[in-house]
């Protein structure tokens, strides 16, 4: 009581600007690690802190002494985790972008990005150009959008057609698309090591599988050989899936709109029932 006894106008503005303040700045960082494996890393770590608050409660001895080392050291392994997360931070920062307005993407851009990705996949499939294509999603794909060439453009099919176009500098690797910008081009990706998968597979639609089971990414393959296109999903292929299906799974995957999305998924590979081997 004697805090707002002895609060002047004063006083009680600067706090409420200070509360303001940090409230935003944690806002921030919330958006900042949204959308990246961070989260899952967060989860992880309030997990930690239950165990711990209930070892304390329980007075557990033995749980409770292990979970003191394990923060003694937390500080630094916080640091060494989240380190993708605090470069890219300060990167913002320093660019003046981390305070900036952040704004999802309208339905109409989403249908414009479709639209671009669609007719590029059917000019390279009837010409049987080998392109790899993959959308972020929830999990963030930073690790690999730095391991290939930064282009941060607008989608457009010439464009995507120009960078797949044999033997030019970007045609070898994937195309990493967040929002509706073309991120990276011949990024890396991991290669699945799912022994079912069919032999006929090669390297482009071993990675697109691949980083389909380490995140929730979708994954768009026209192949080389034989031009079909696929689709990859959860660690999942469907081989030579036709333009209309492409089109709505597209929409029902980058455009969520209620649990019968959810739904839709599941019947969708039952249906295809092409899981690897086609």
């Amino acid at each position: 009581m004697n805090y707002f006894n002895d609060l002047s106008w004063s006083n009680g503005i600067k706090d409420v600007i200070d509360i303001a303040v940090v409230s935003y700045i944690i806002y921030k960082m919330i958006l900042l690690v949204r959308g990246t494996r961070a989260v899952q890393l967060l989860k992880g770590i309030l997990v930690l802190v239950a165990t711990w608050a209930l070892s304390t409660w329980l007075n557990l001895g033995t749980l409770k002494w292990l979970m003191n080392q394990m923060f003694t050291f937390g500080v630094v392994s916080v640091l060494i985790i989240f380190q993708p997360e605090l470069r890219r931070a300060l990167e913002q920062l320093g660019r003046g972008k981390l305070f900036g307005r952040s704004t999802g993407l309208e339905r109409d851009q989403i249908n414009e990005r479709i639209s671009e990705i669609i007719k590029a996949v059917n000019f390279m499939a009837k010409r049987n150009i080998g392109a790899l294509i993959v959308f972020e999603r929830e999990s963030g794909l930073n690790e690999y959008i730095e391991s290939g060439i930064g282009m941060e453009s607008r989608i457009s099919s010439e464009l995507i057609v120009n960078i797949f176009t044999p033997n030019t500098p970007l045609h070898d690797g994937a195309v990493i698309v967040r929002g509706n910008q073309i991120m990276a081009a011949a990024c890396y990706l991991p290669l699945s090591e799912n022994p079912f998968i069919s032999k006929e597979l090669g390297t482009r639609h071993r990675a697109a599988i691949g980083v389909s089971e380490v995140c929730d990414a979708v994954s768009i393959v026209v192949s080389e050989e034989t031009g079909q296109v696929s689709l990859c999903l959860n660690g999942m292929i469907v081989r030579d899936i036709k333009e209309e299906s492409l089109i709505s799974k597209l929409f029902e995957e980058l455009m969520p709109t209620s649990a019968q999305a959810e739904k839709a998924k599941t019947s969708f590979w039952r249906r295809k029932g092409d899981k690897h081997n086609g």
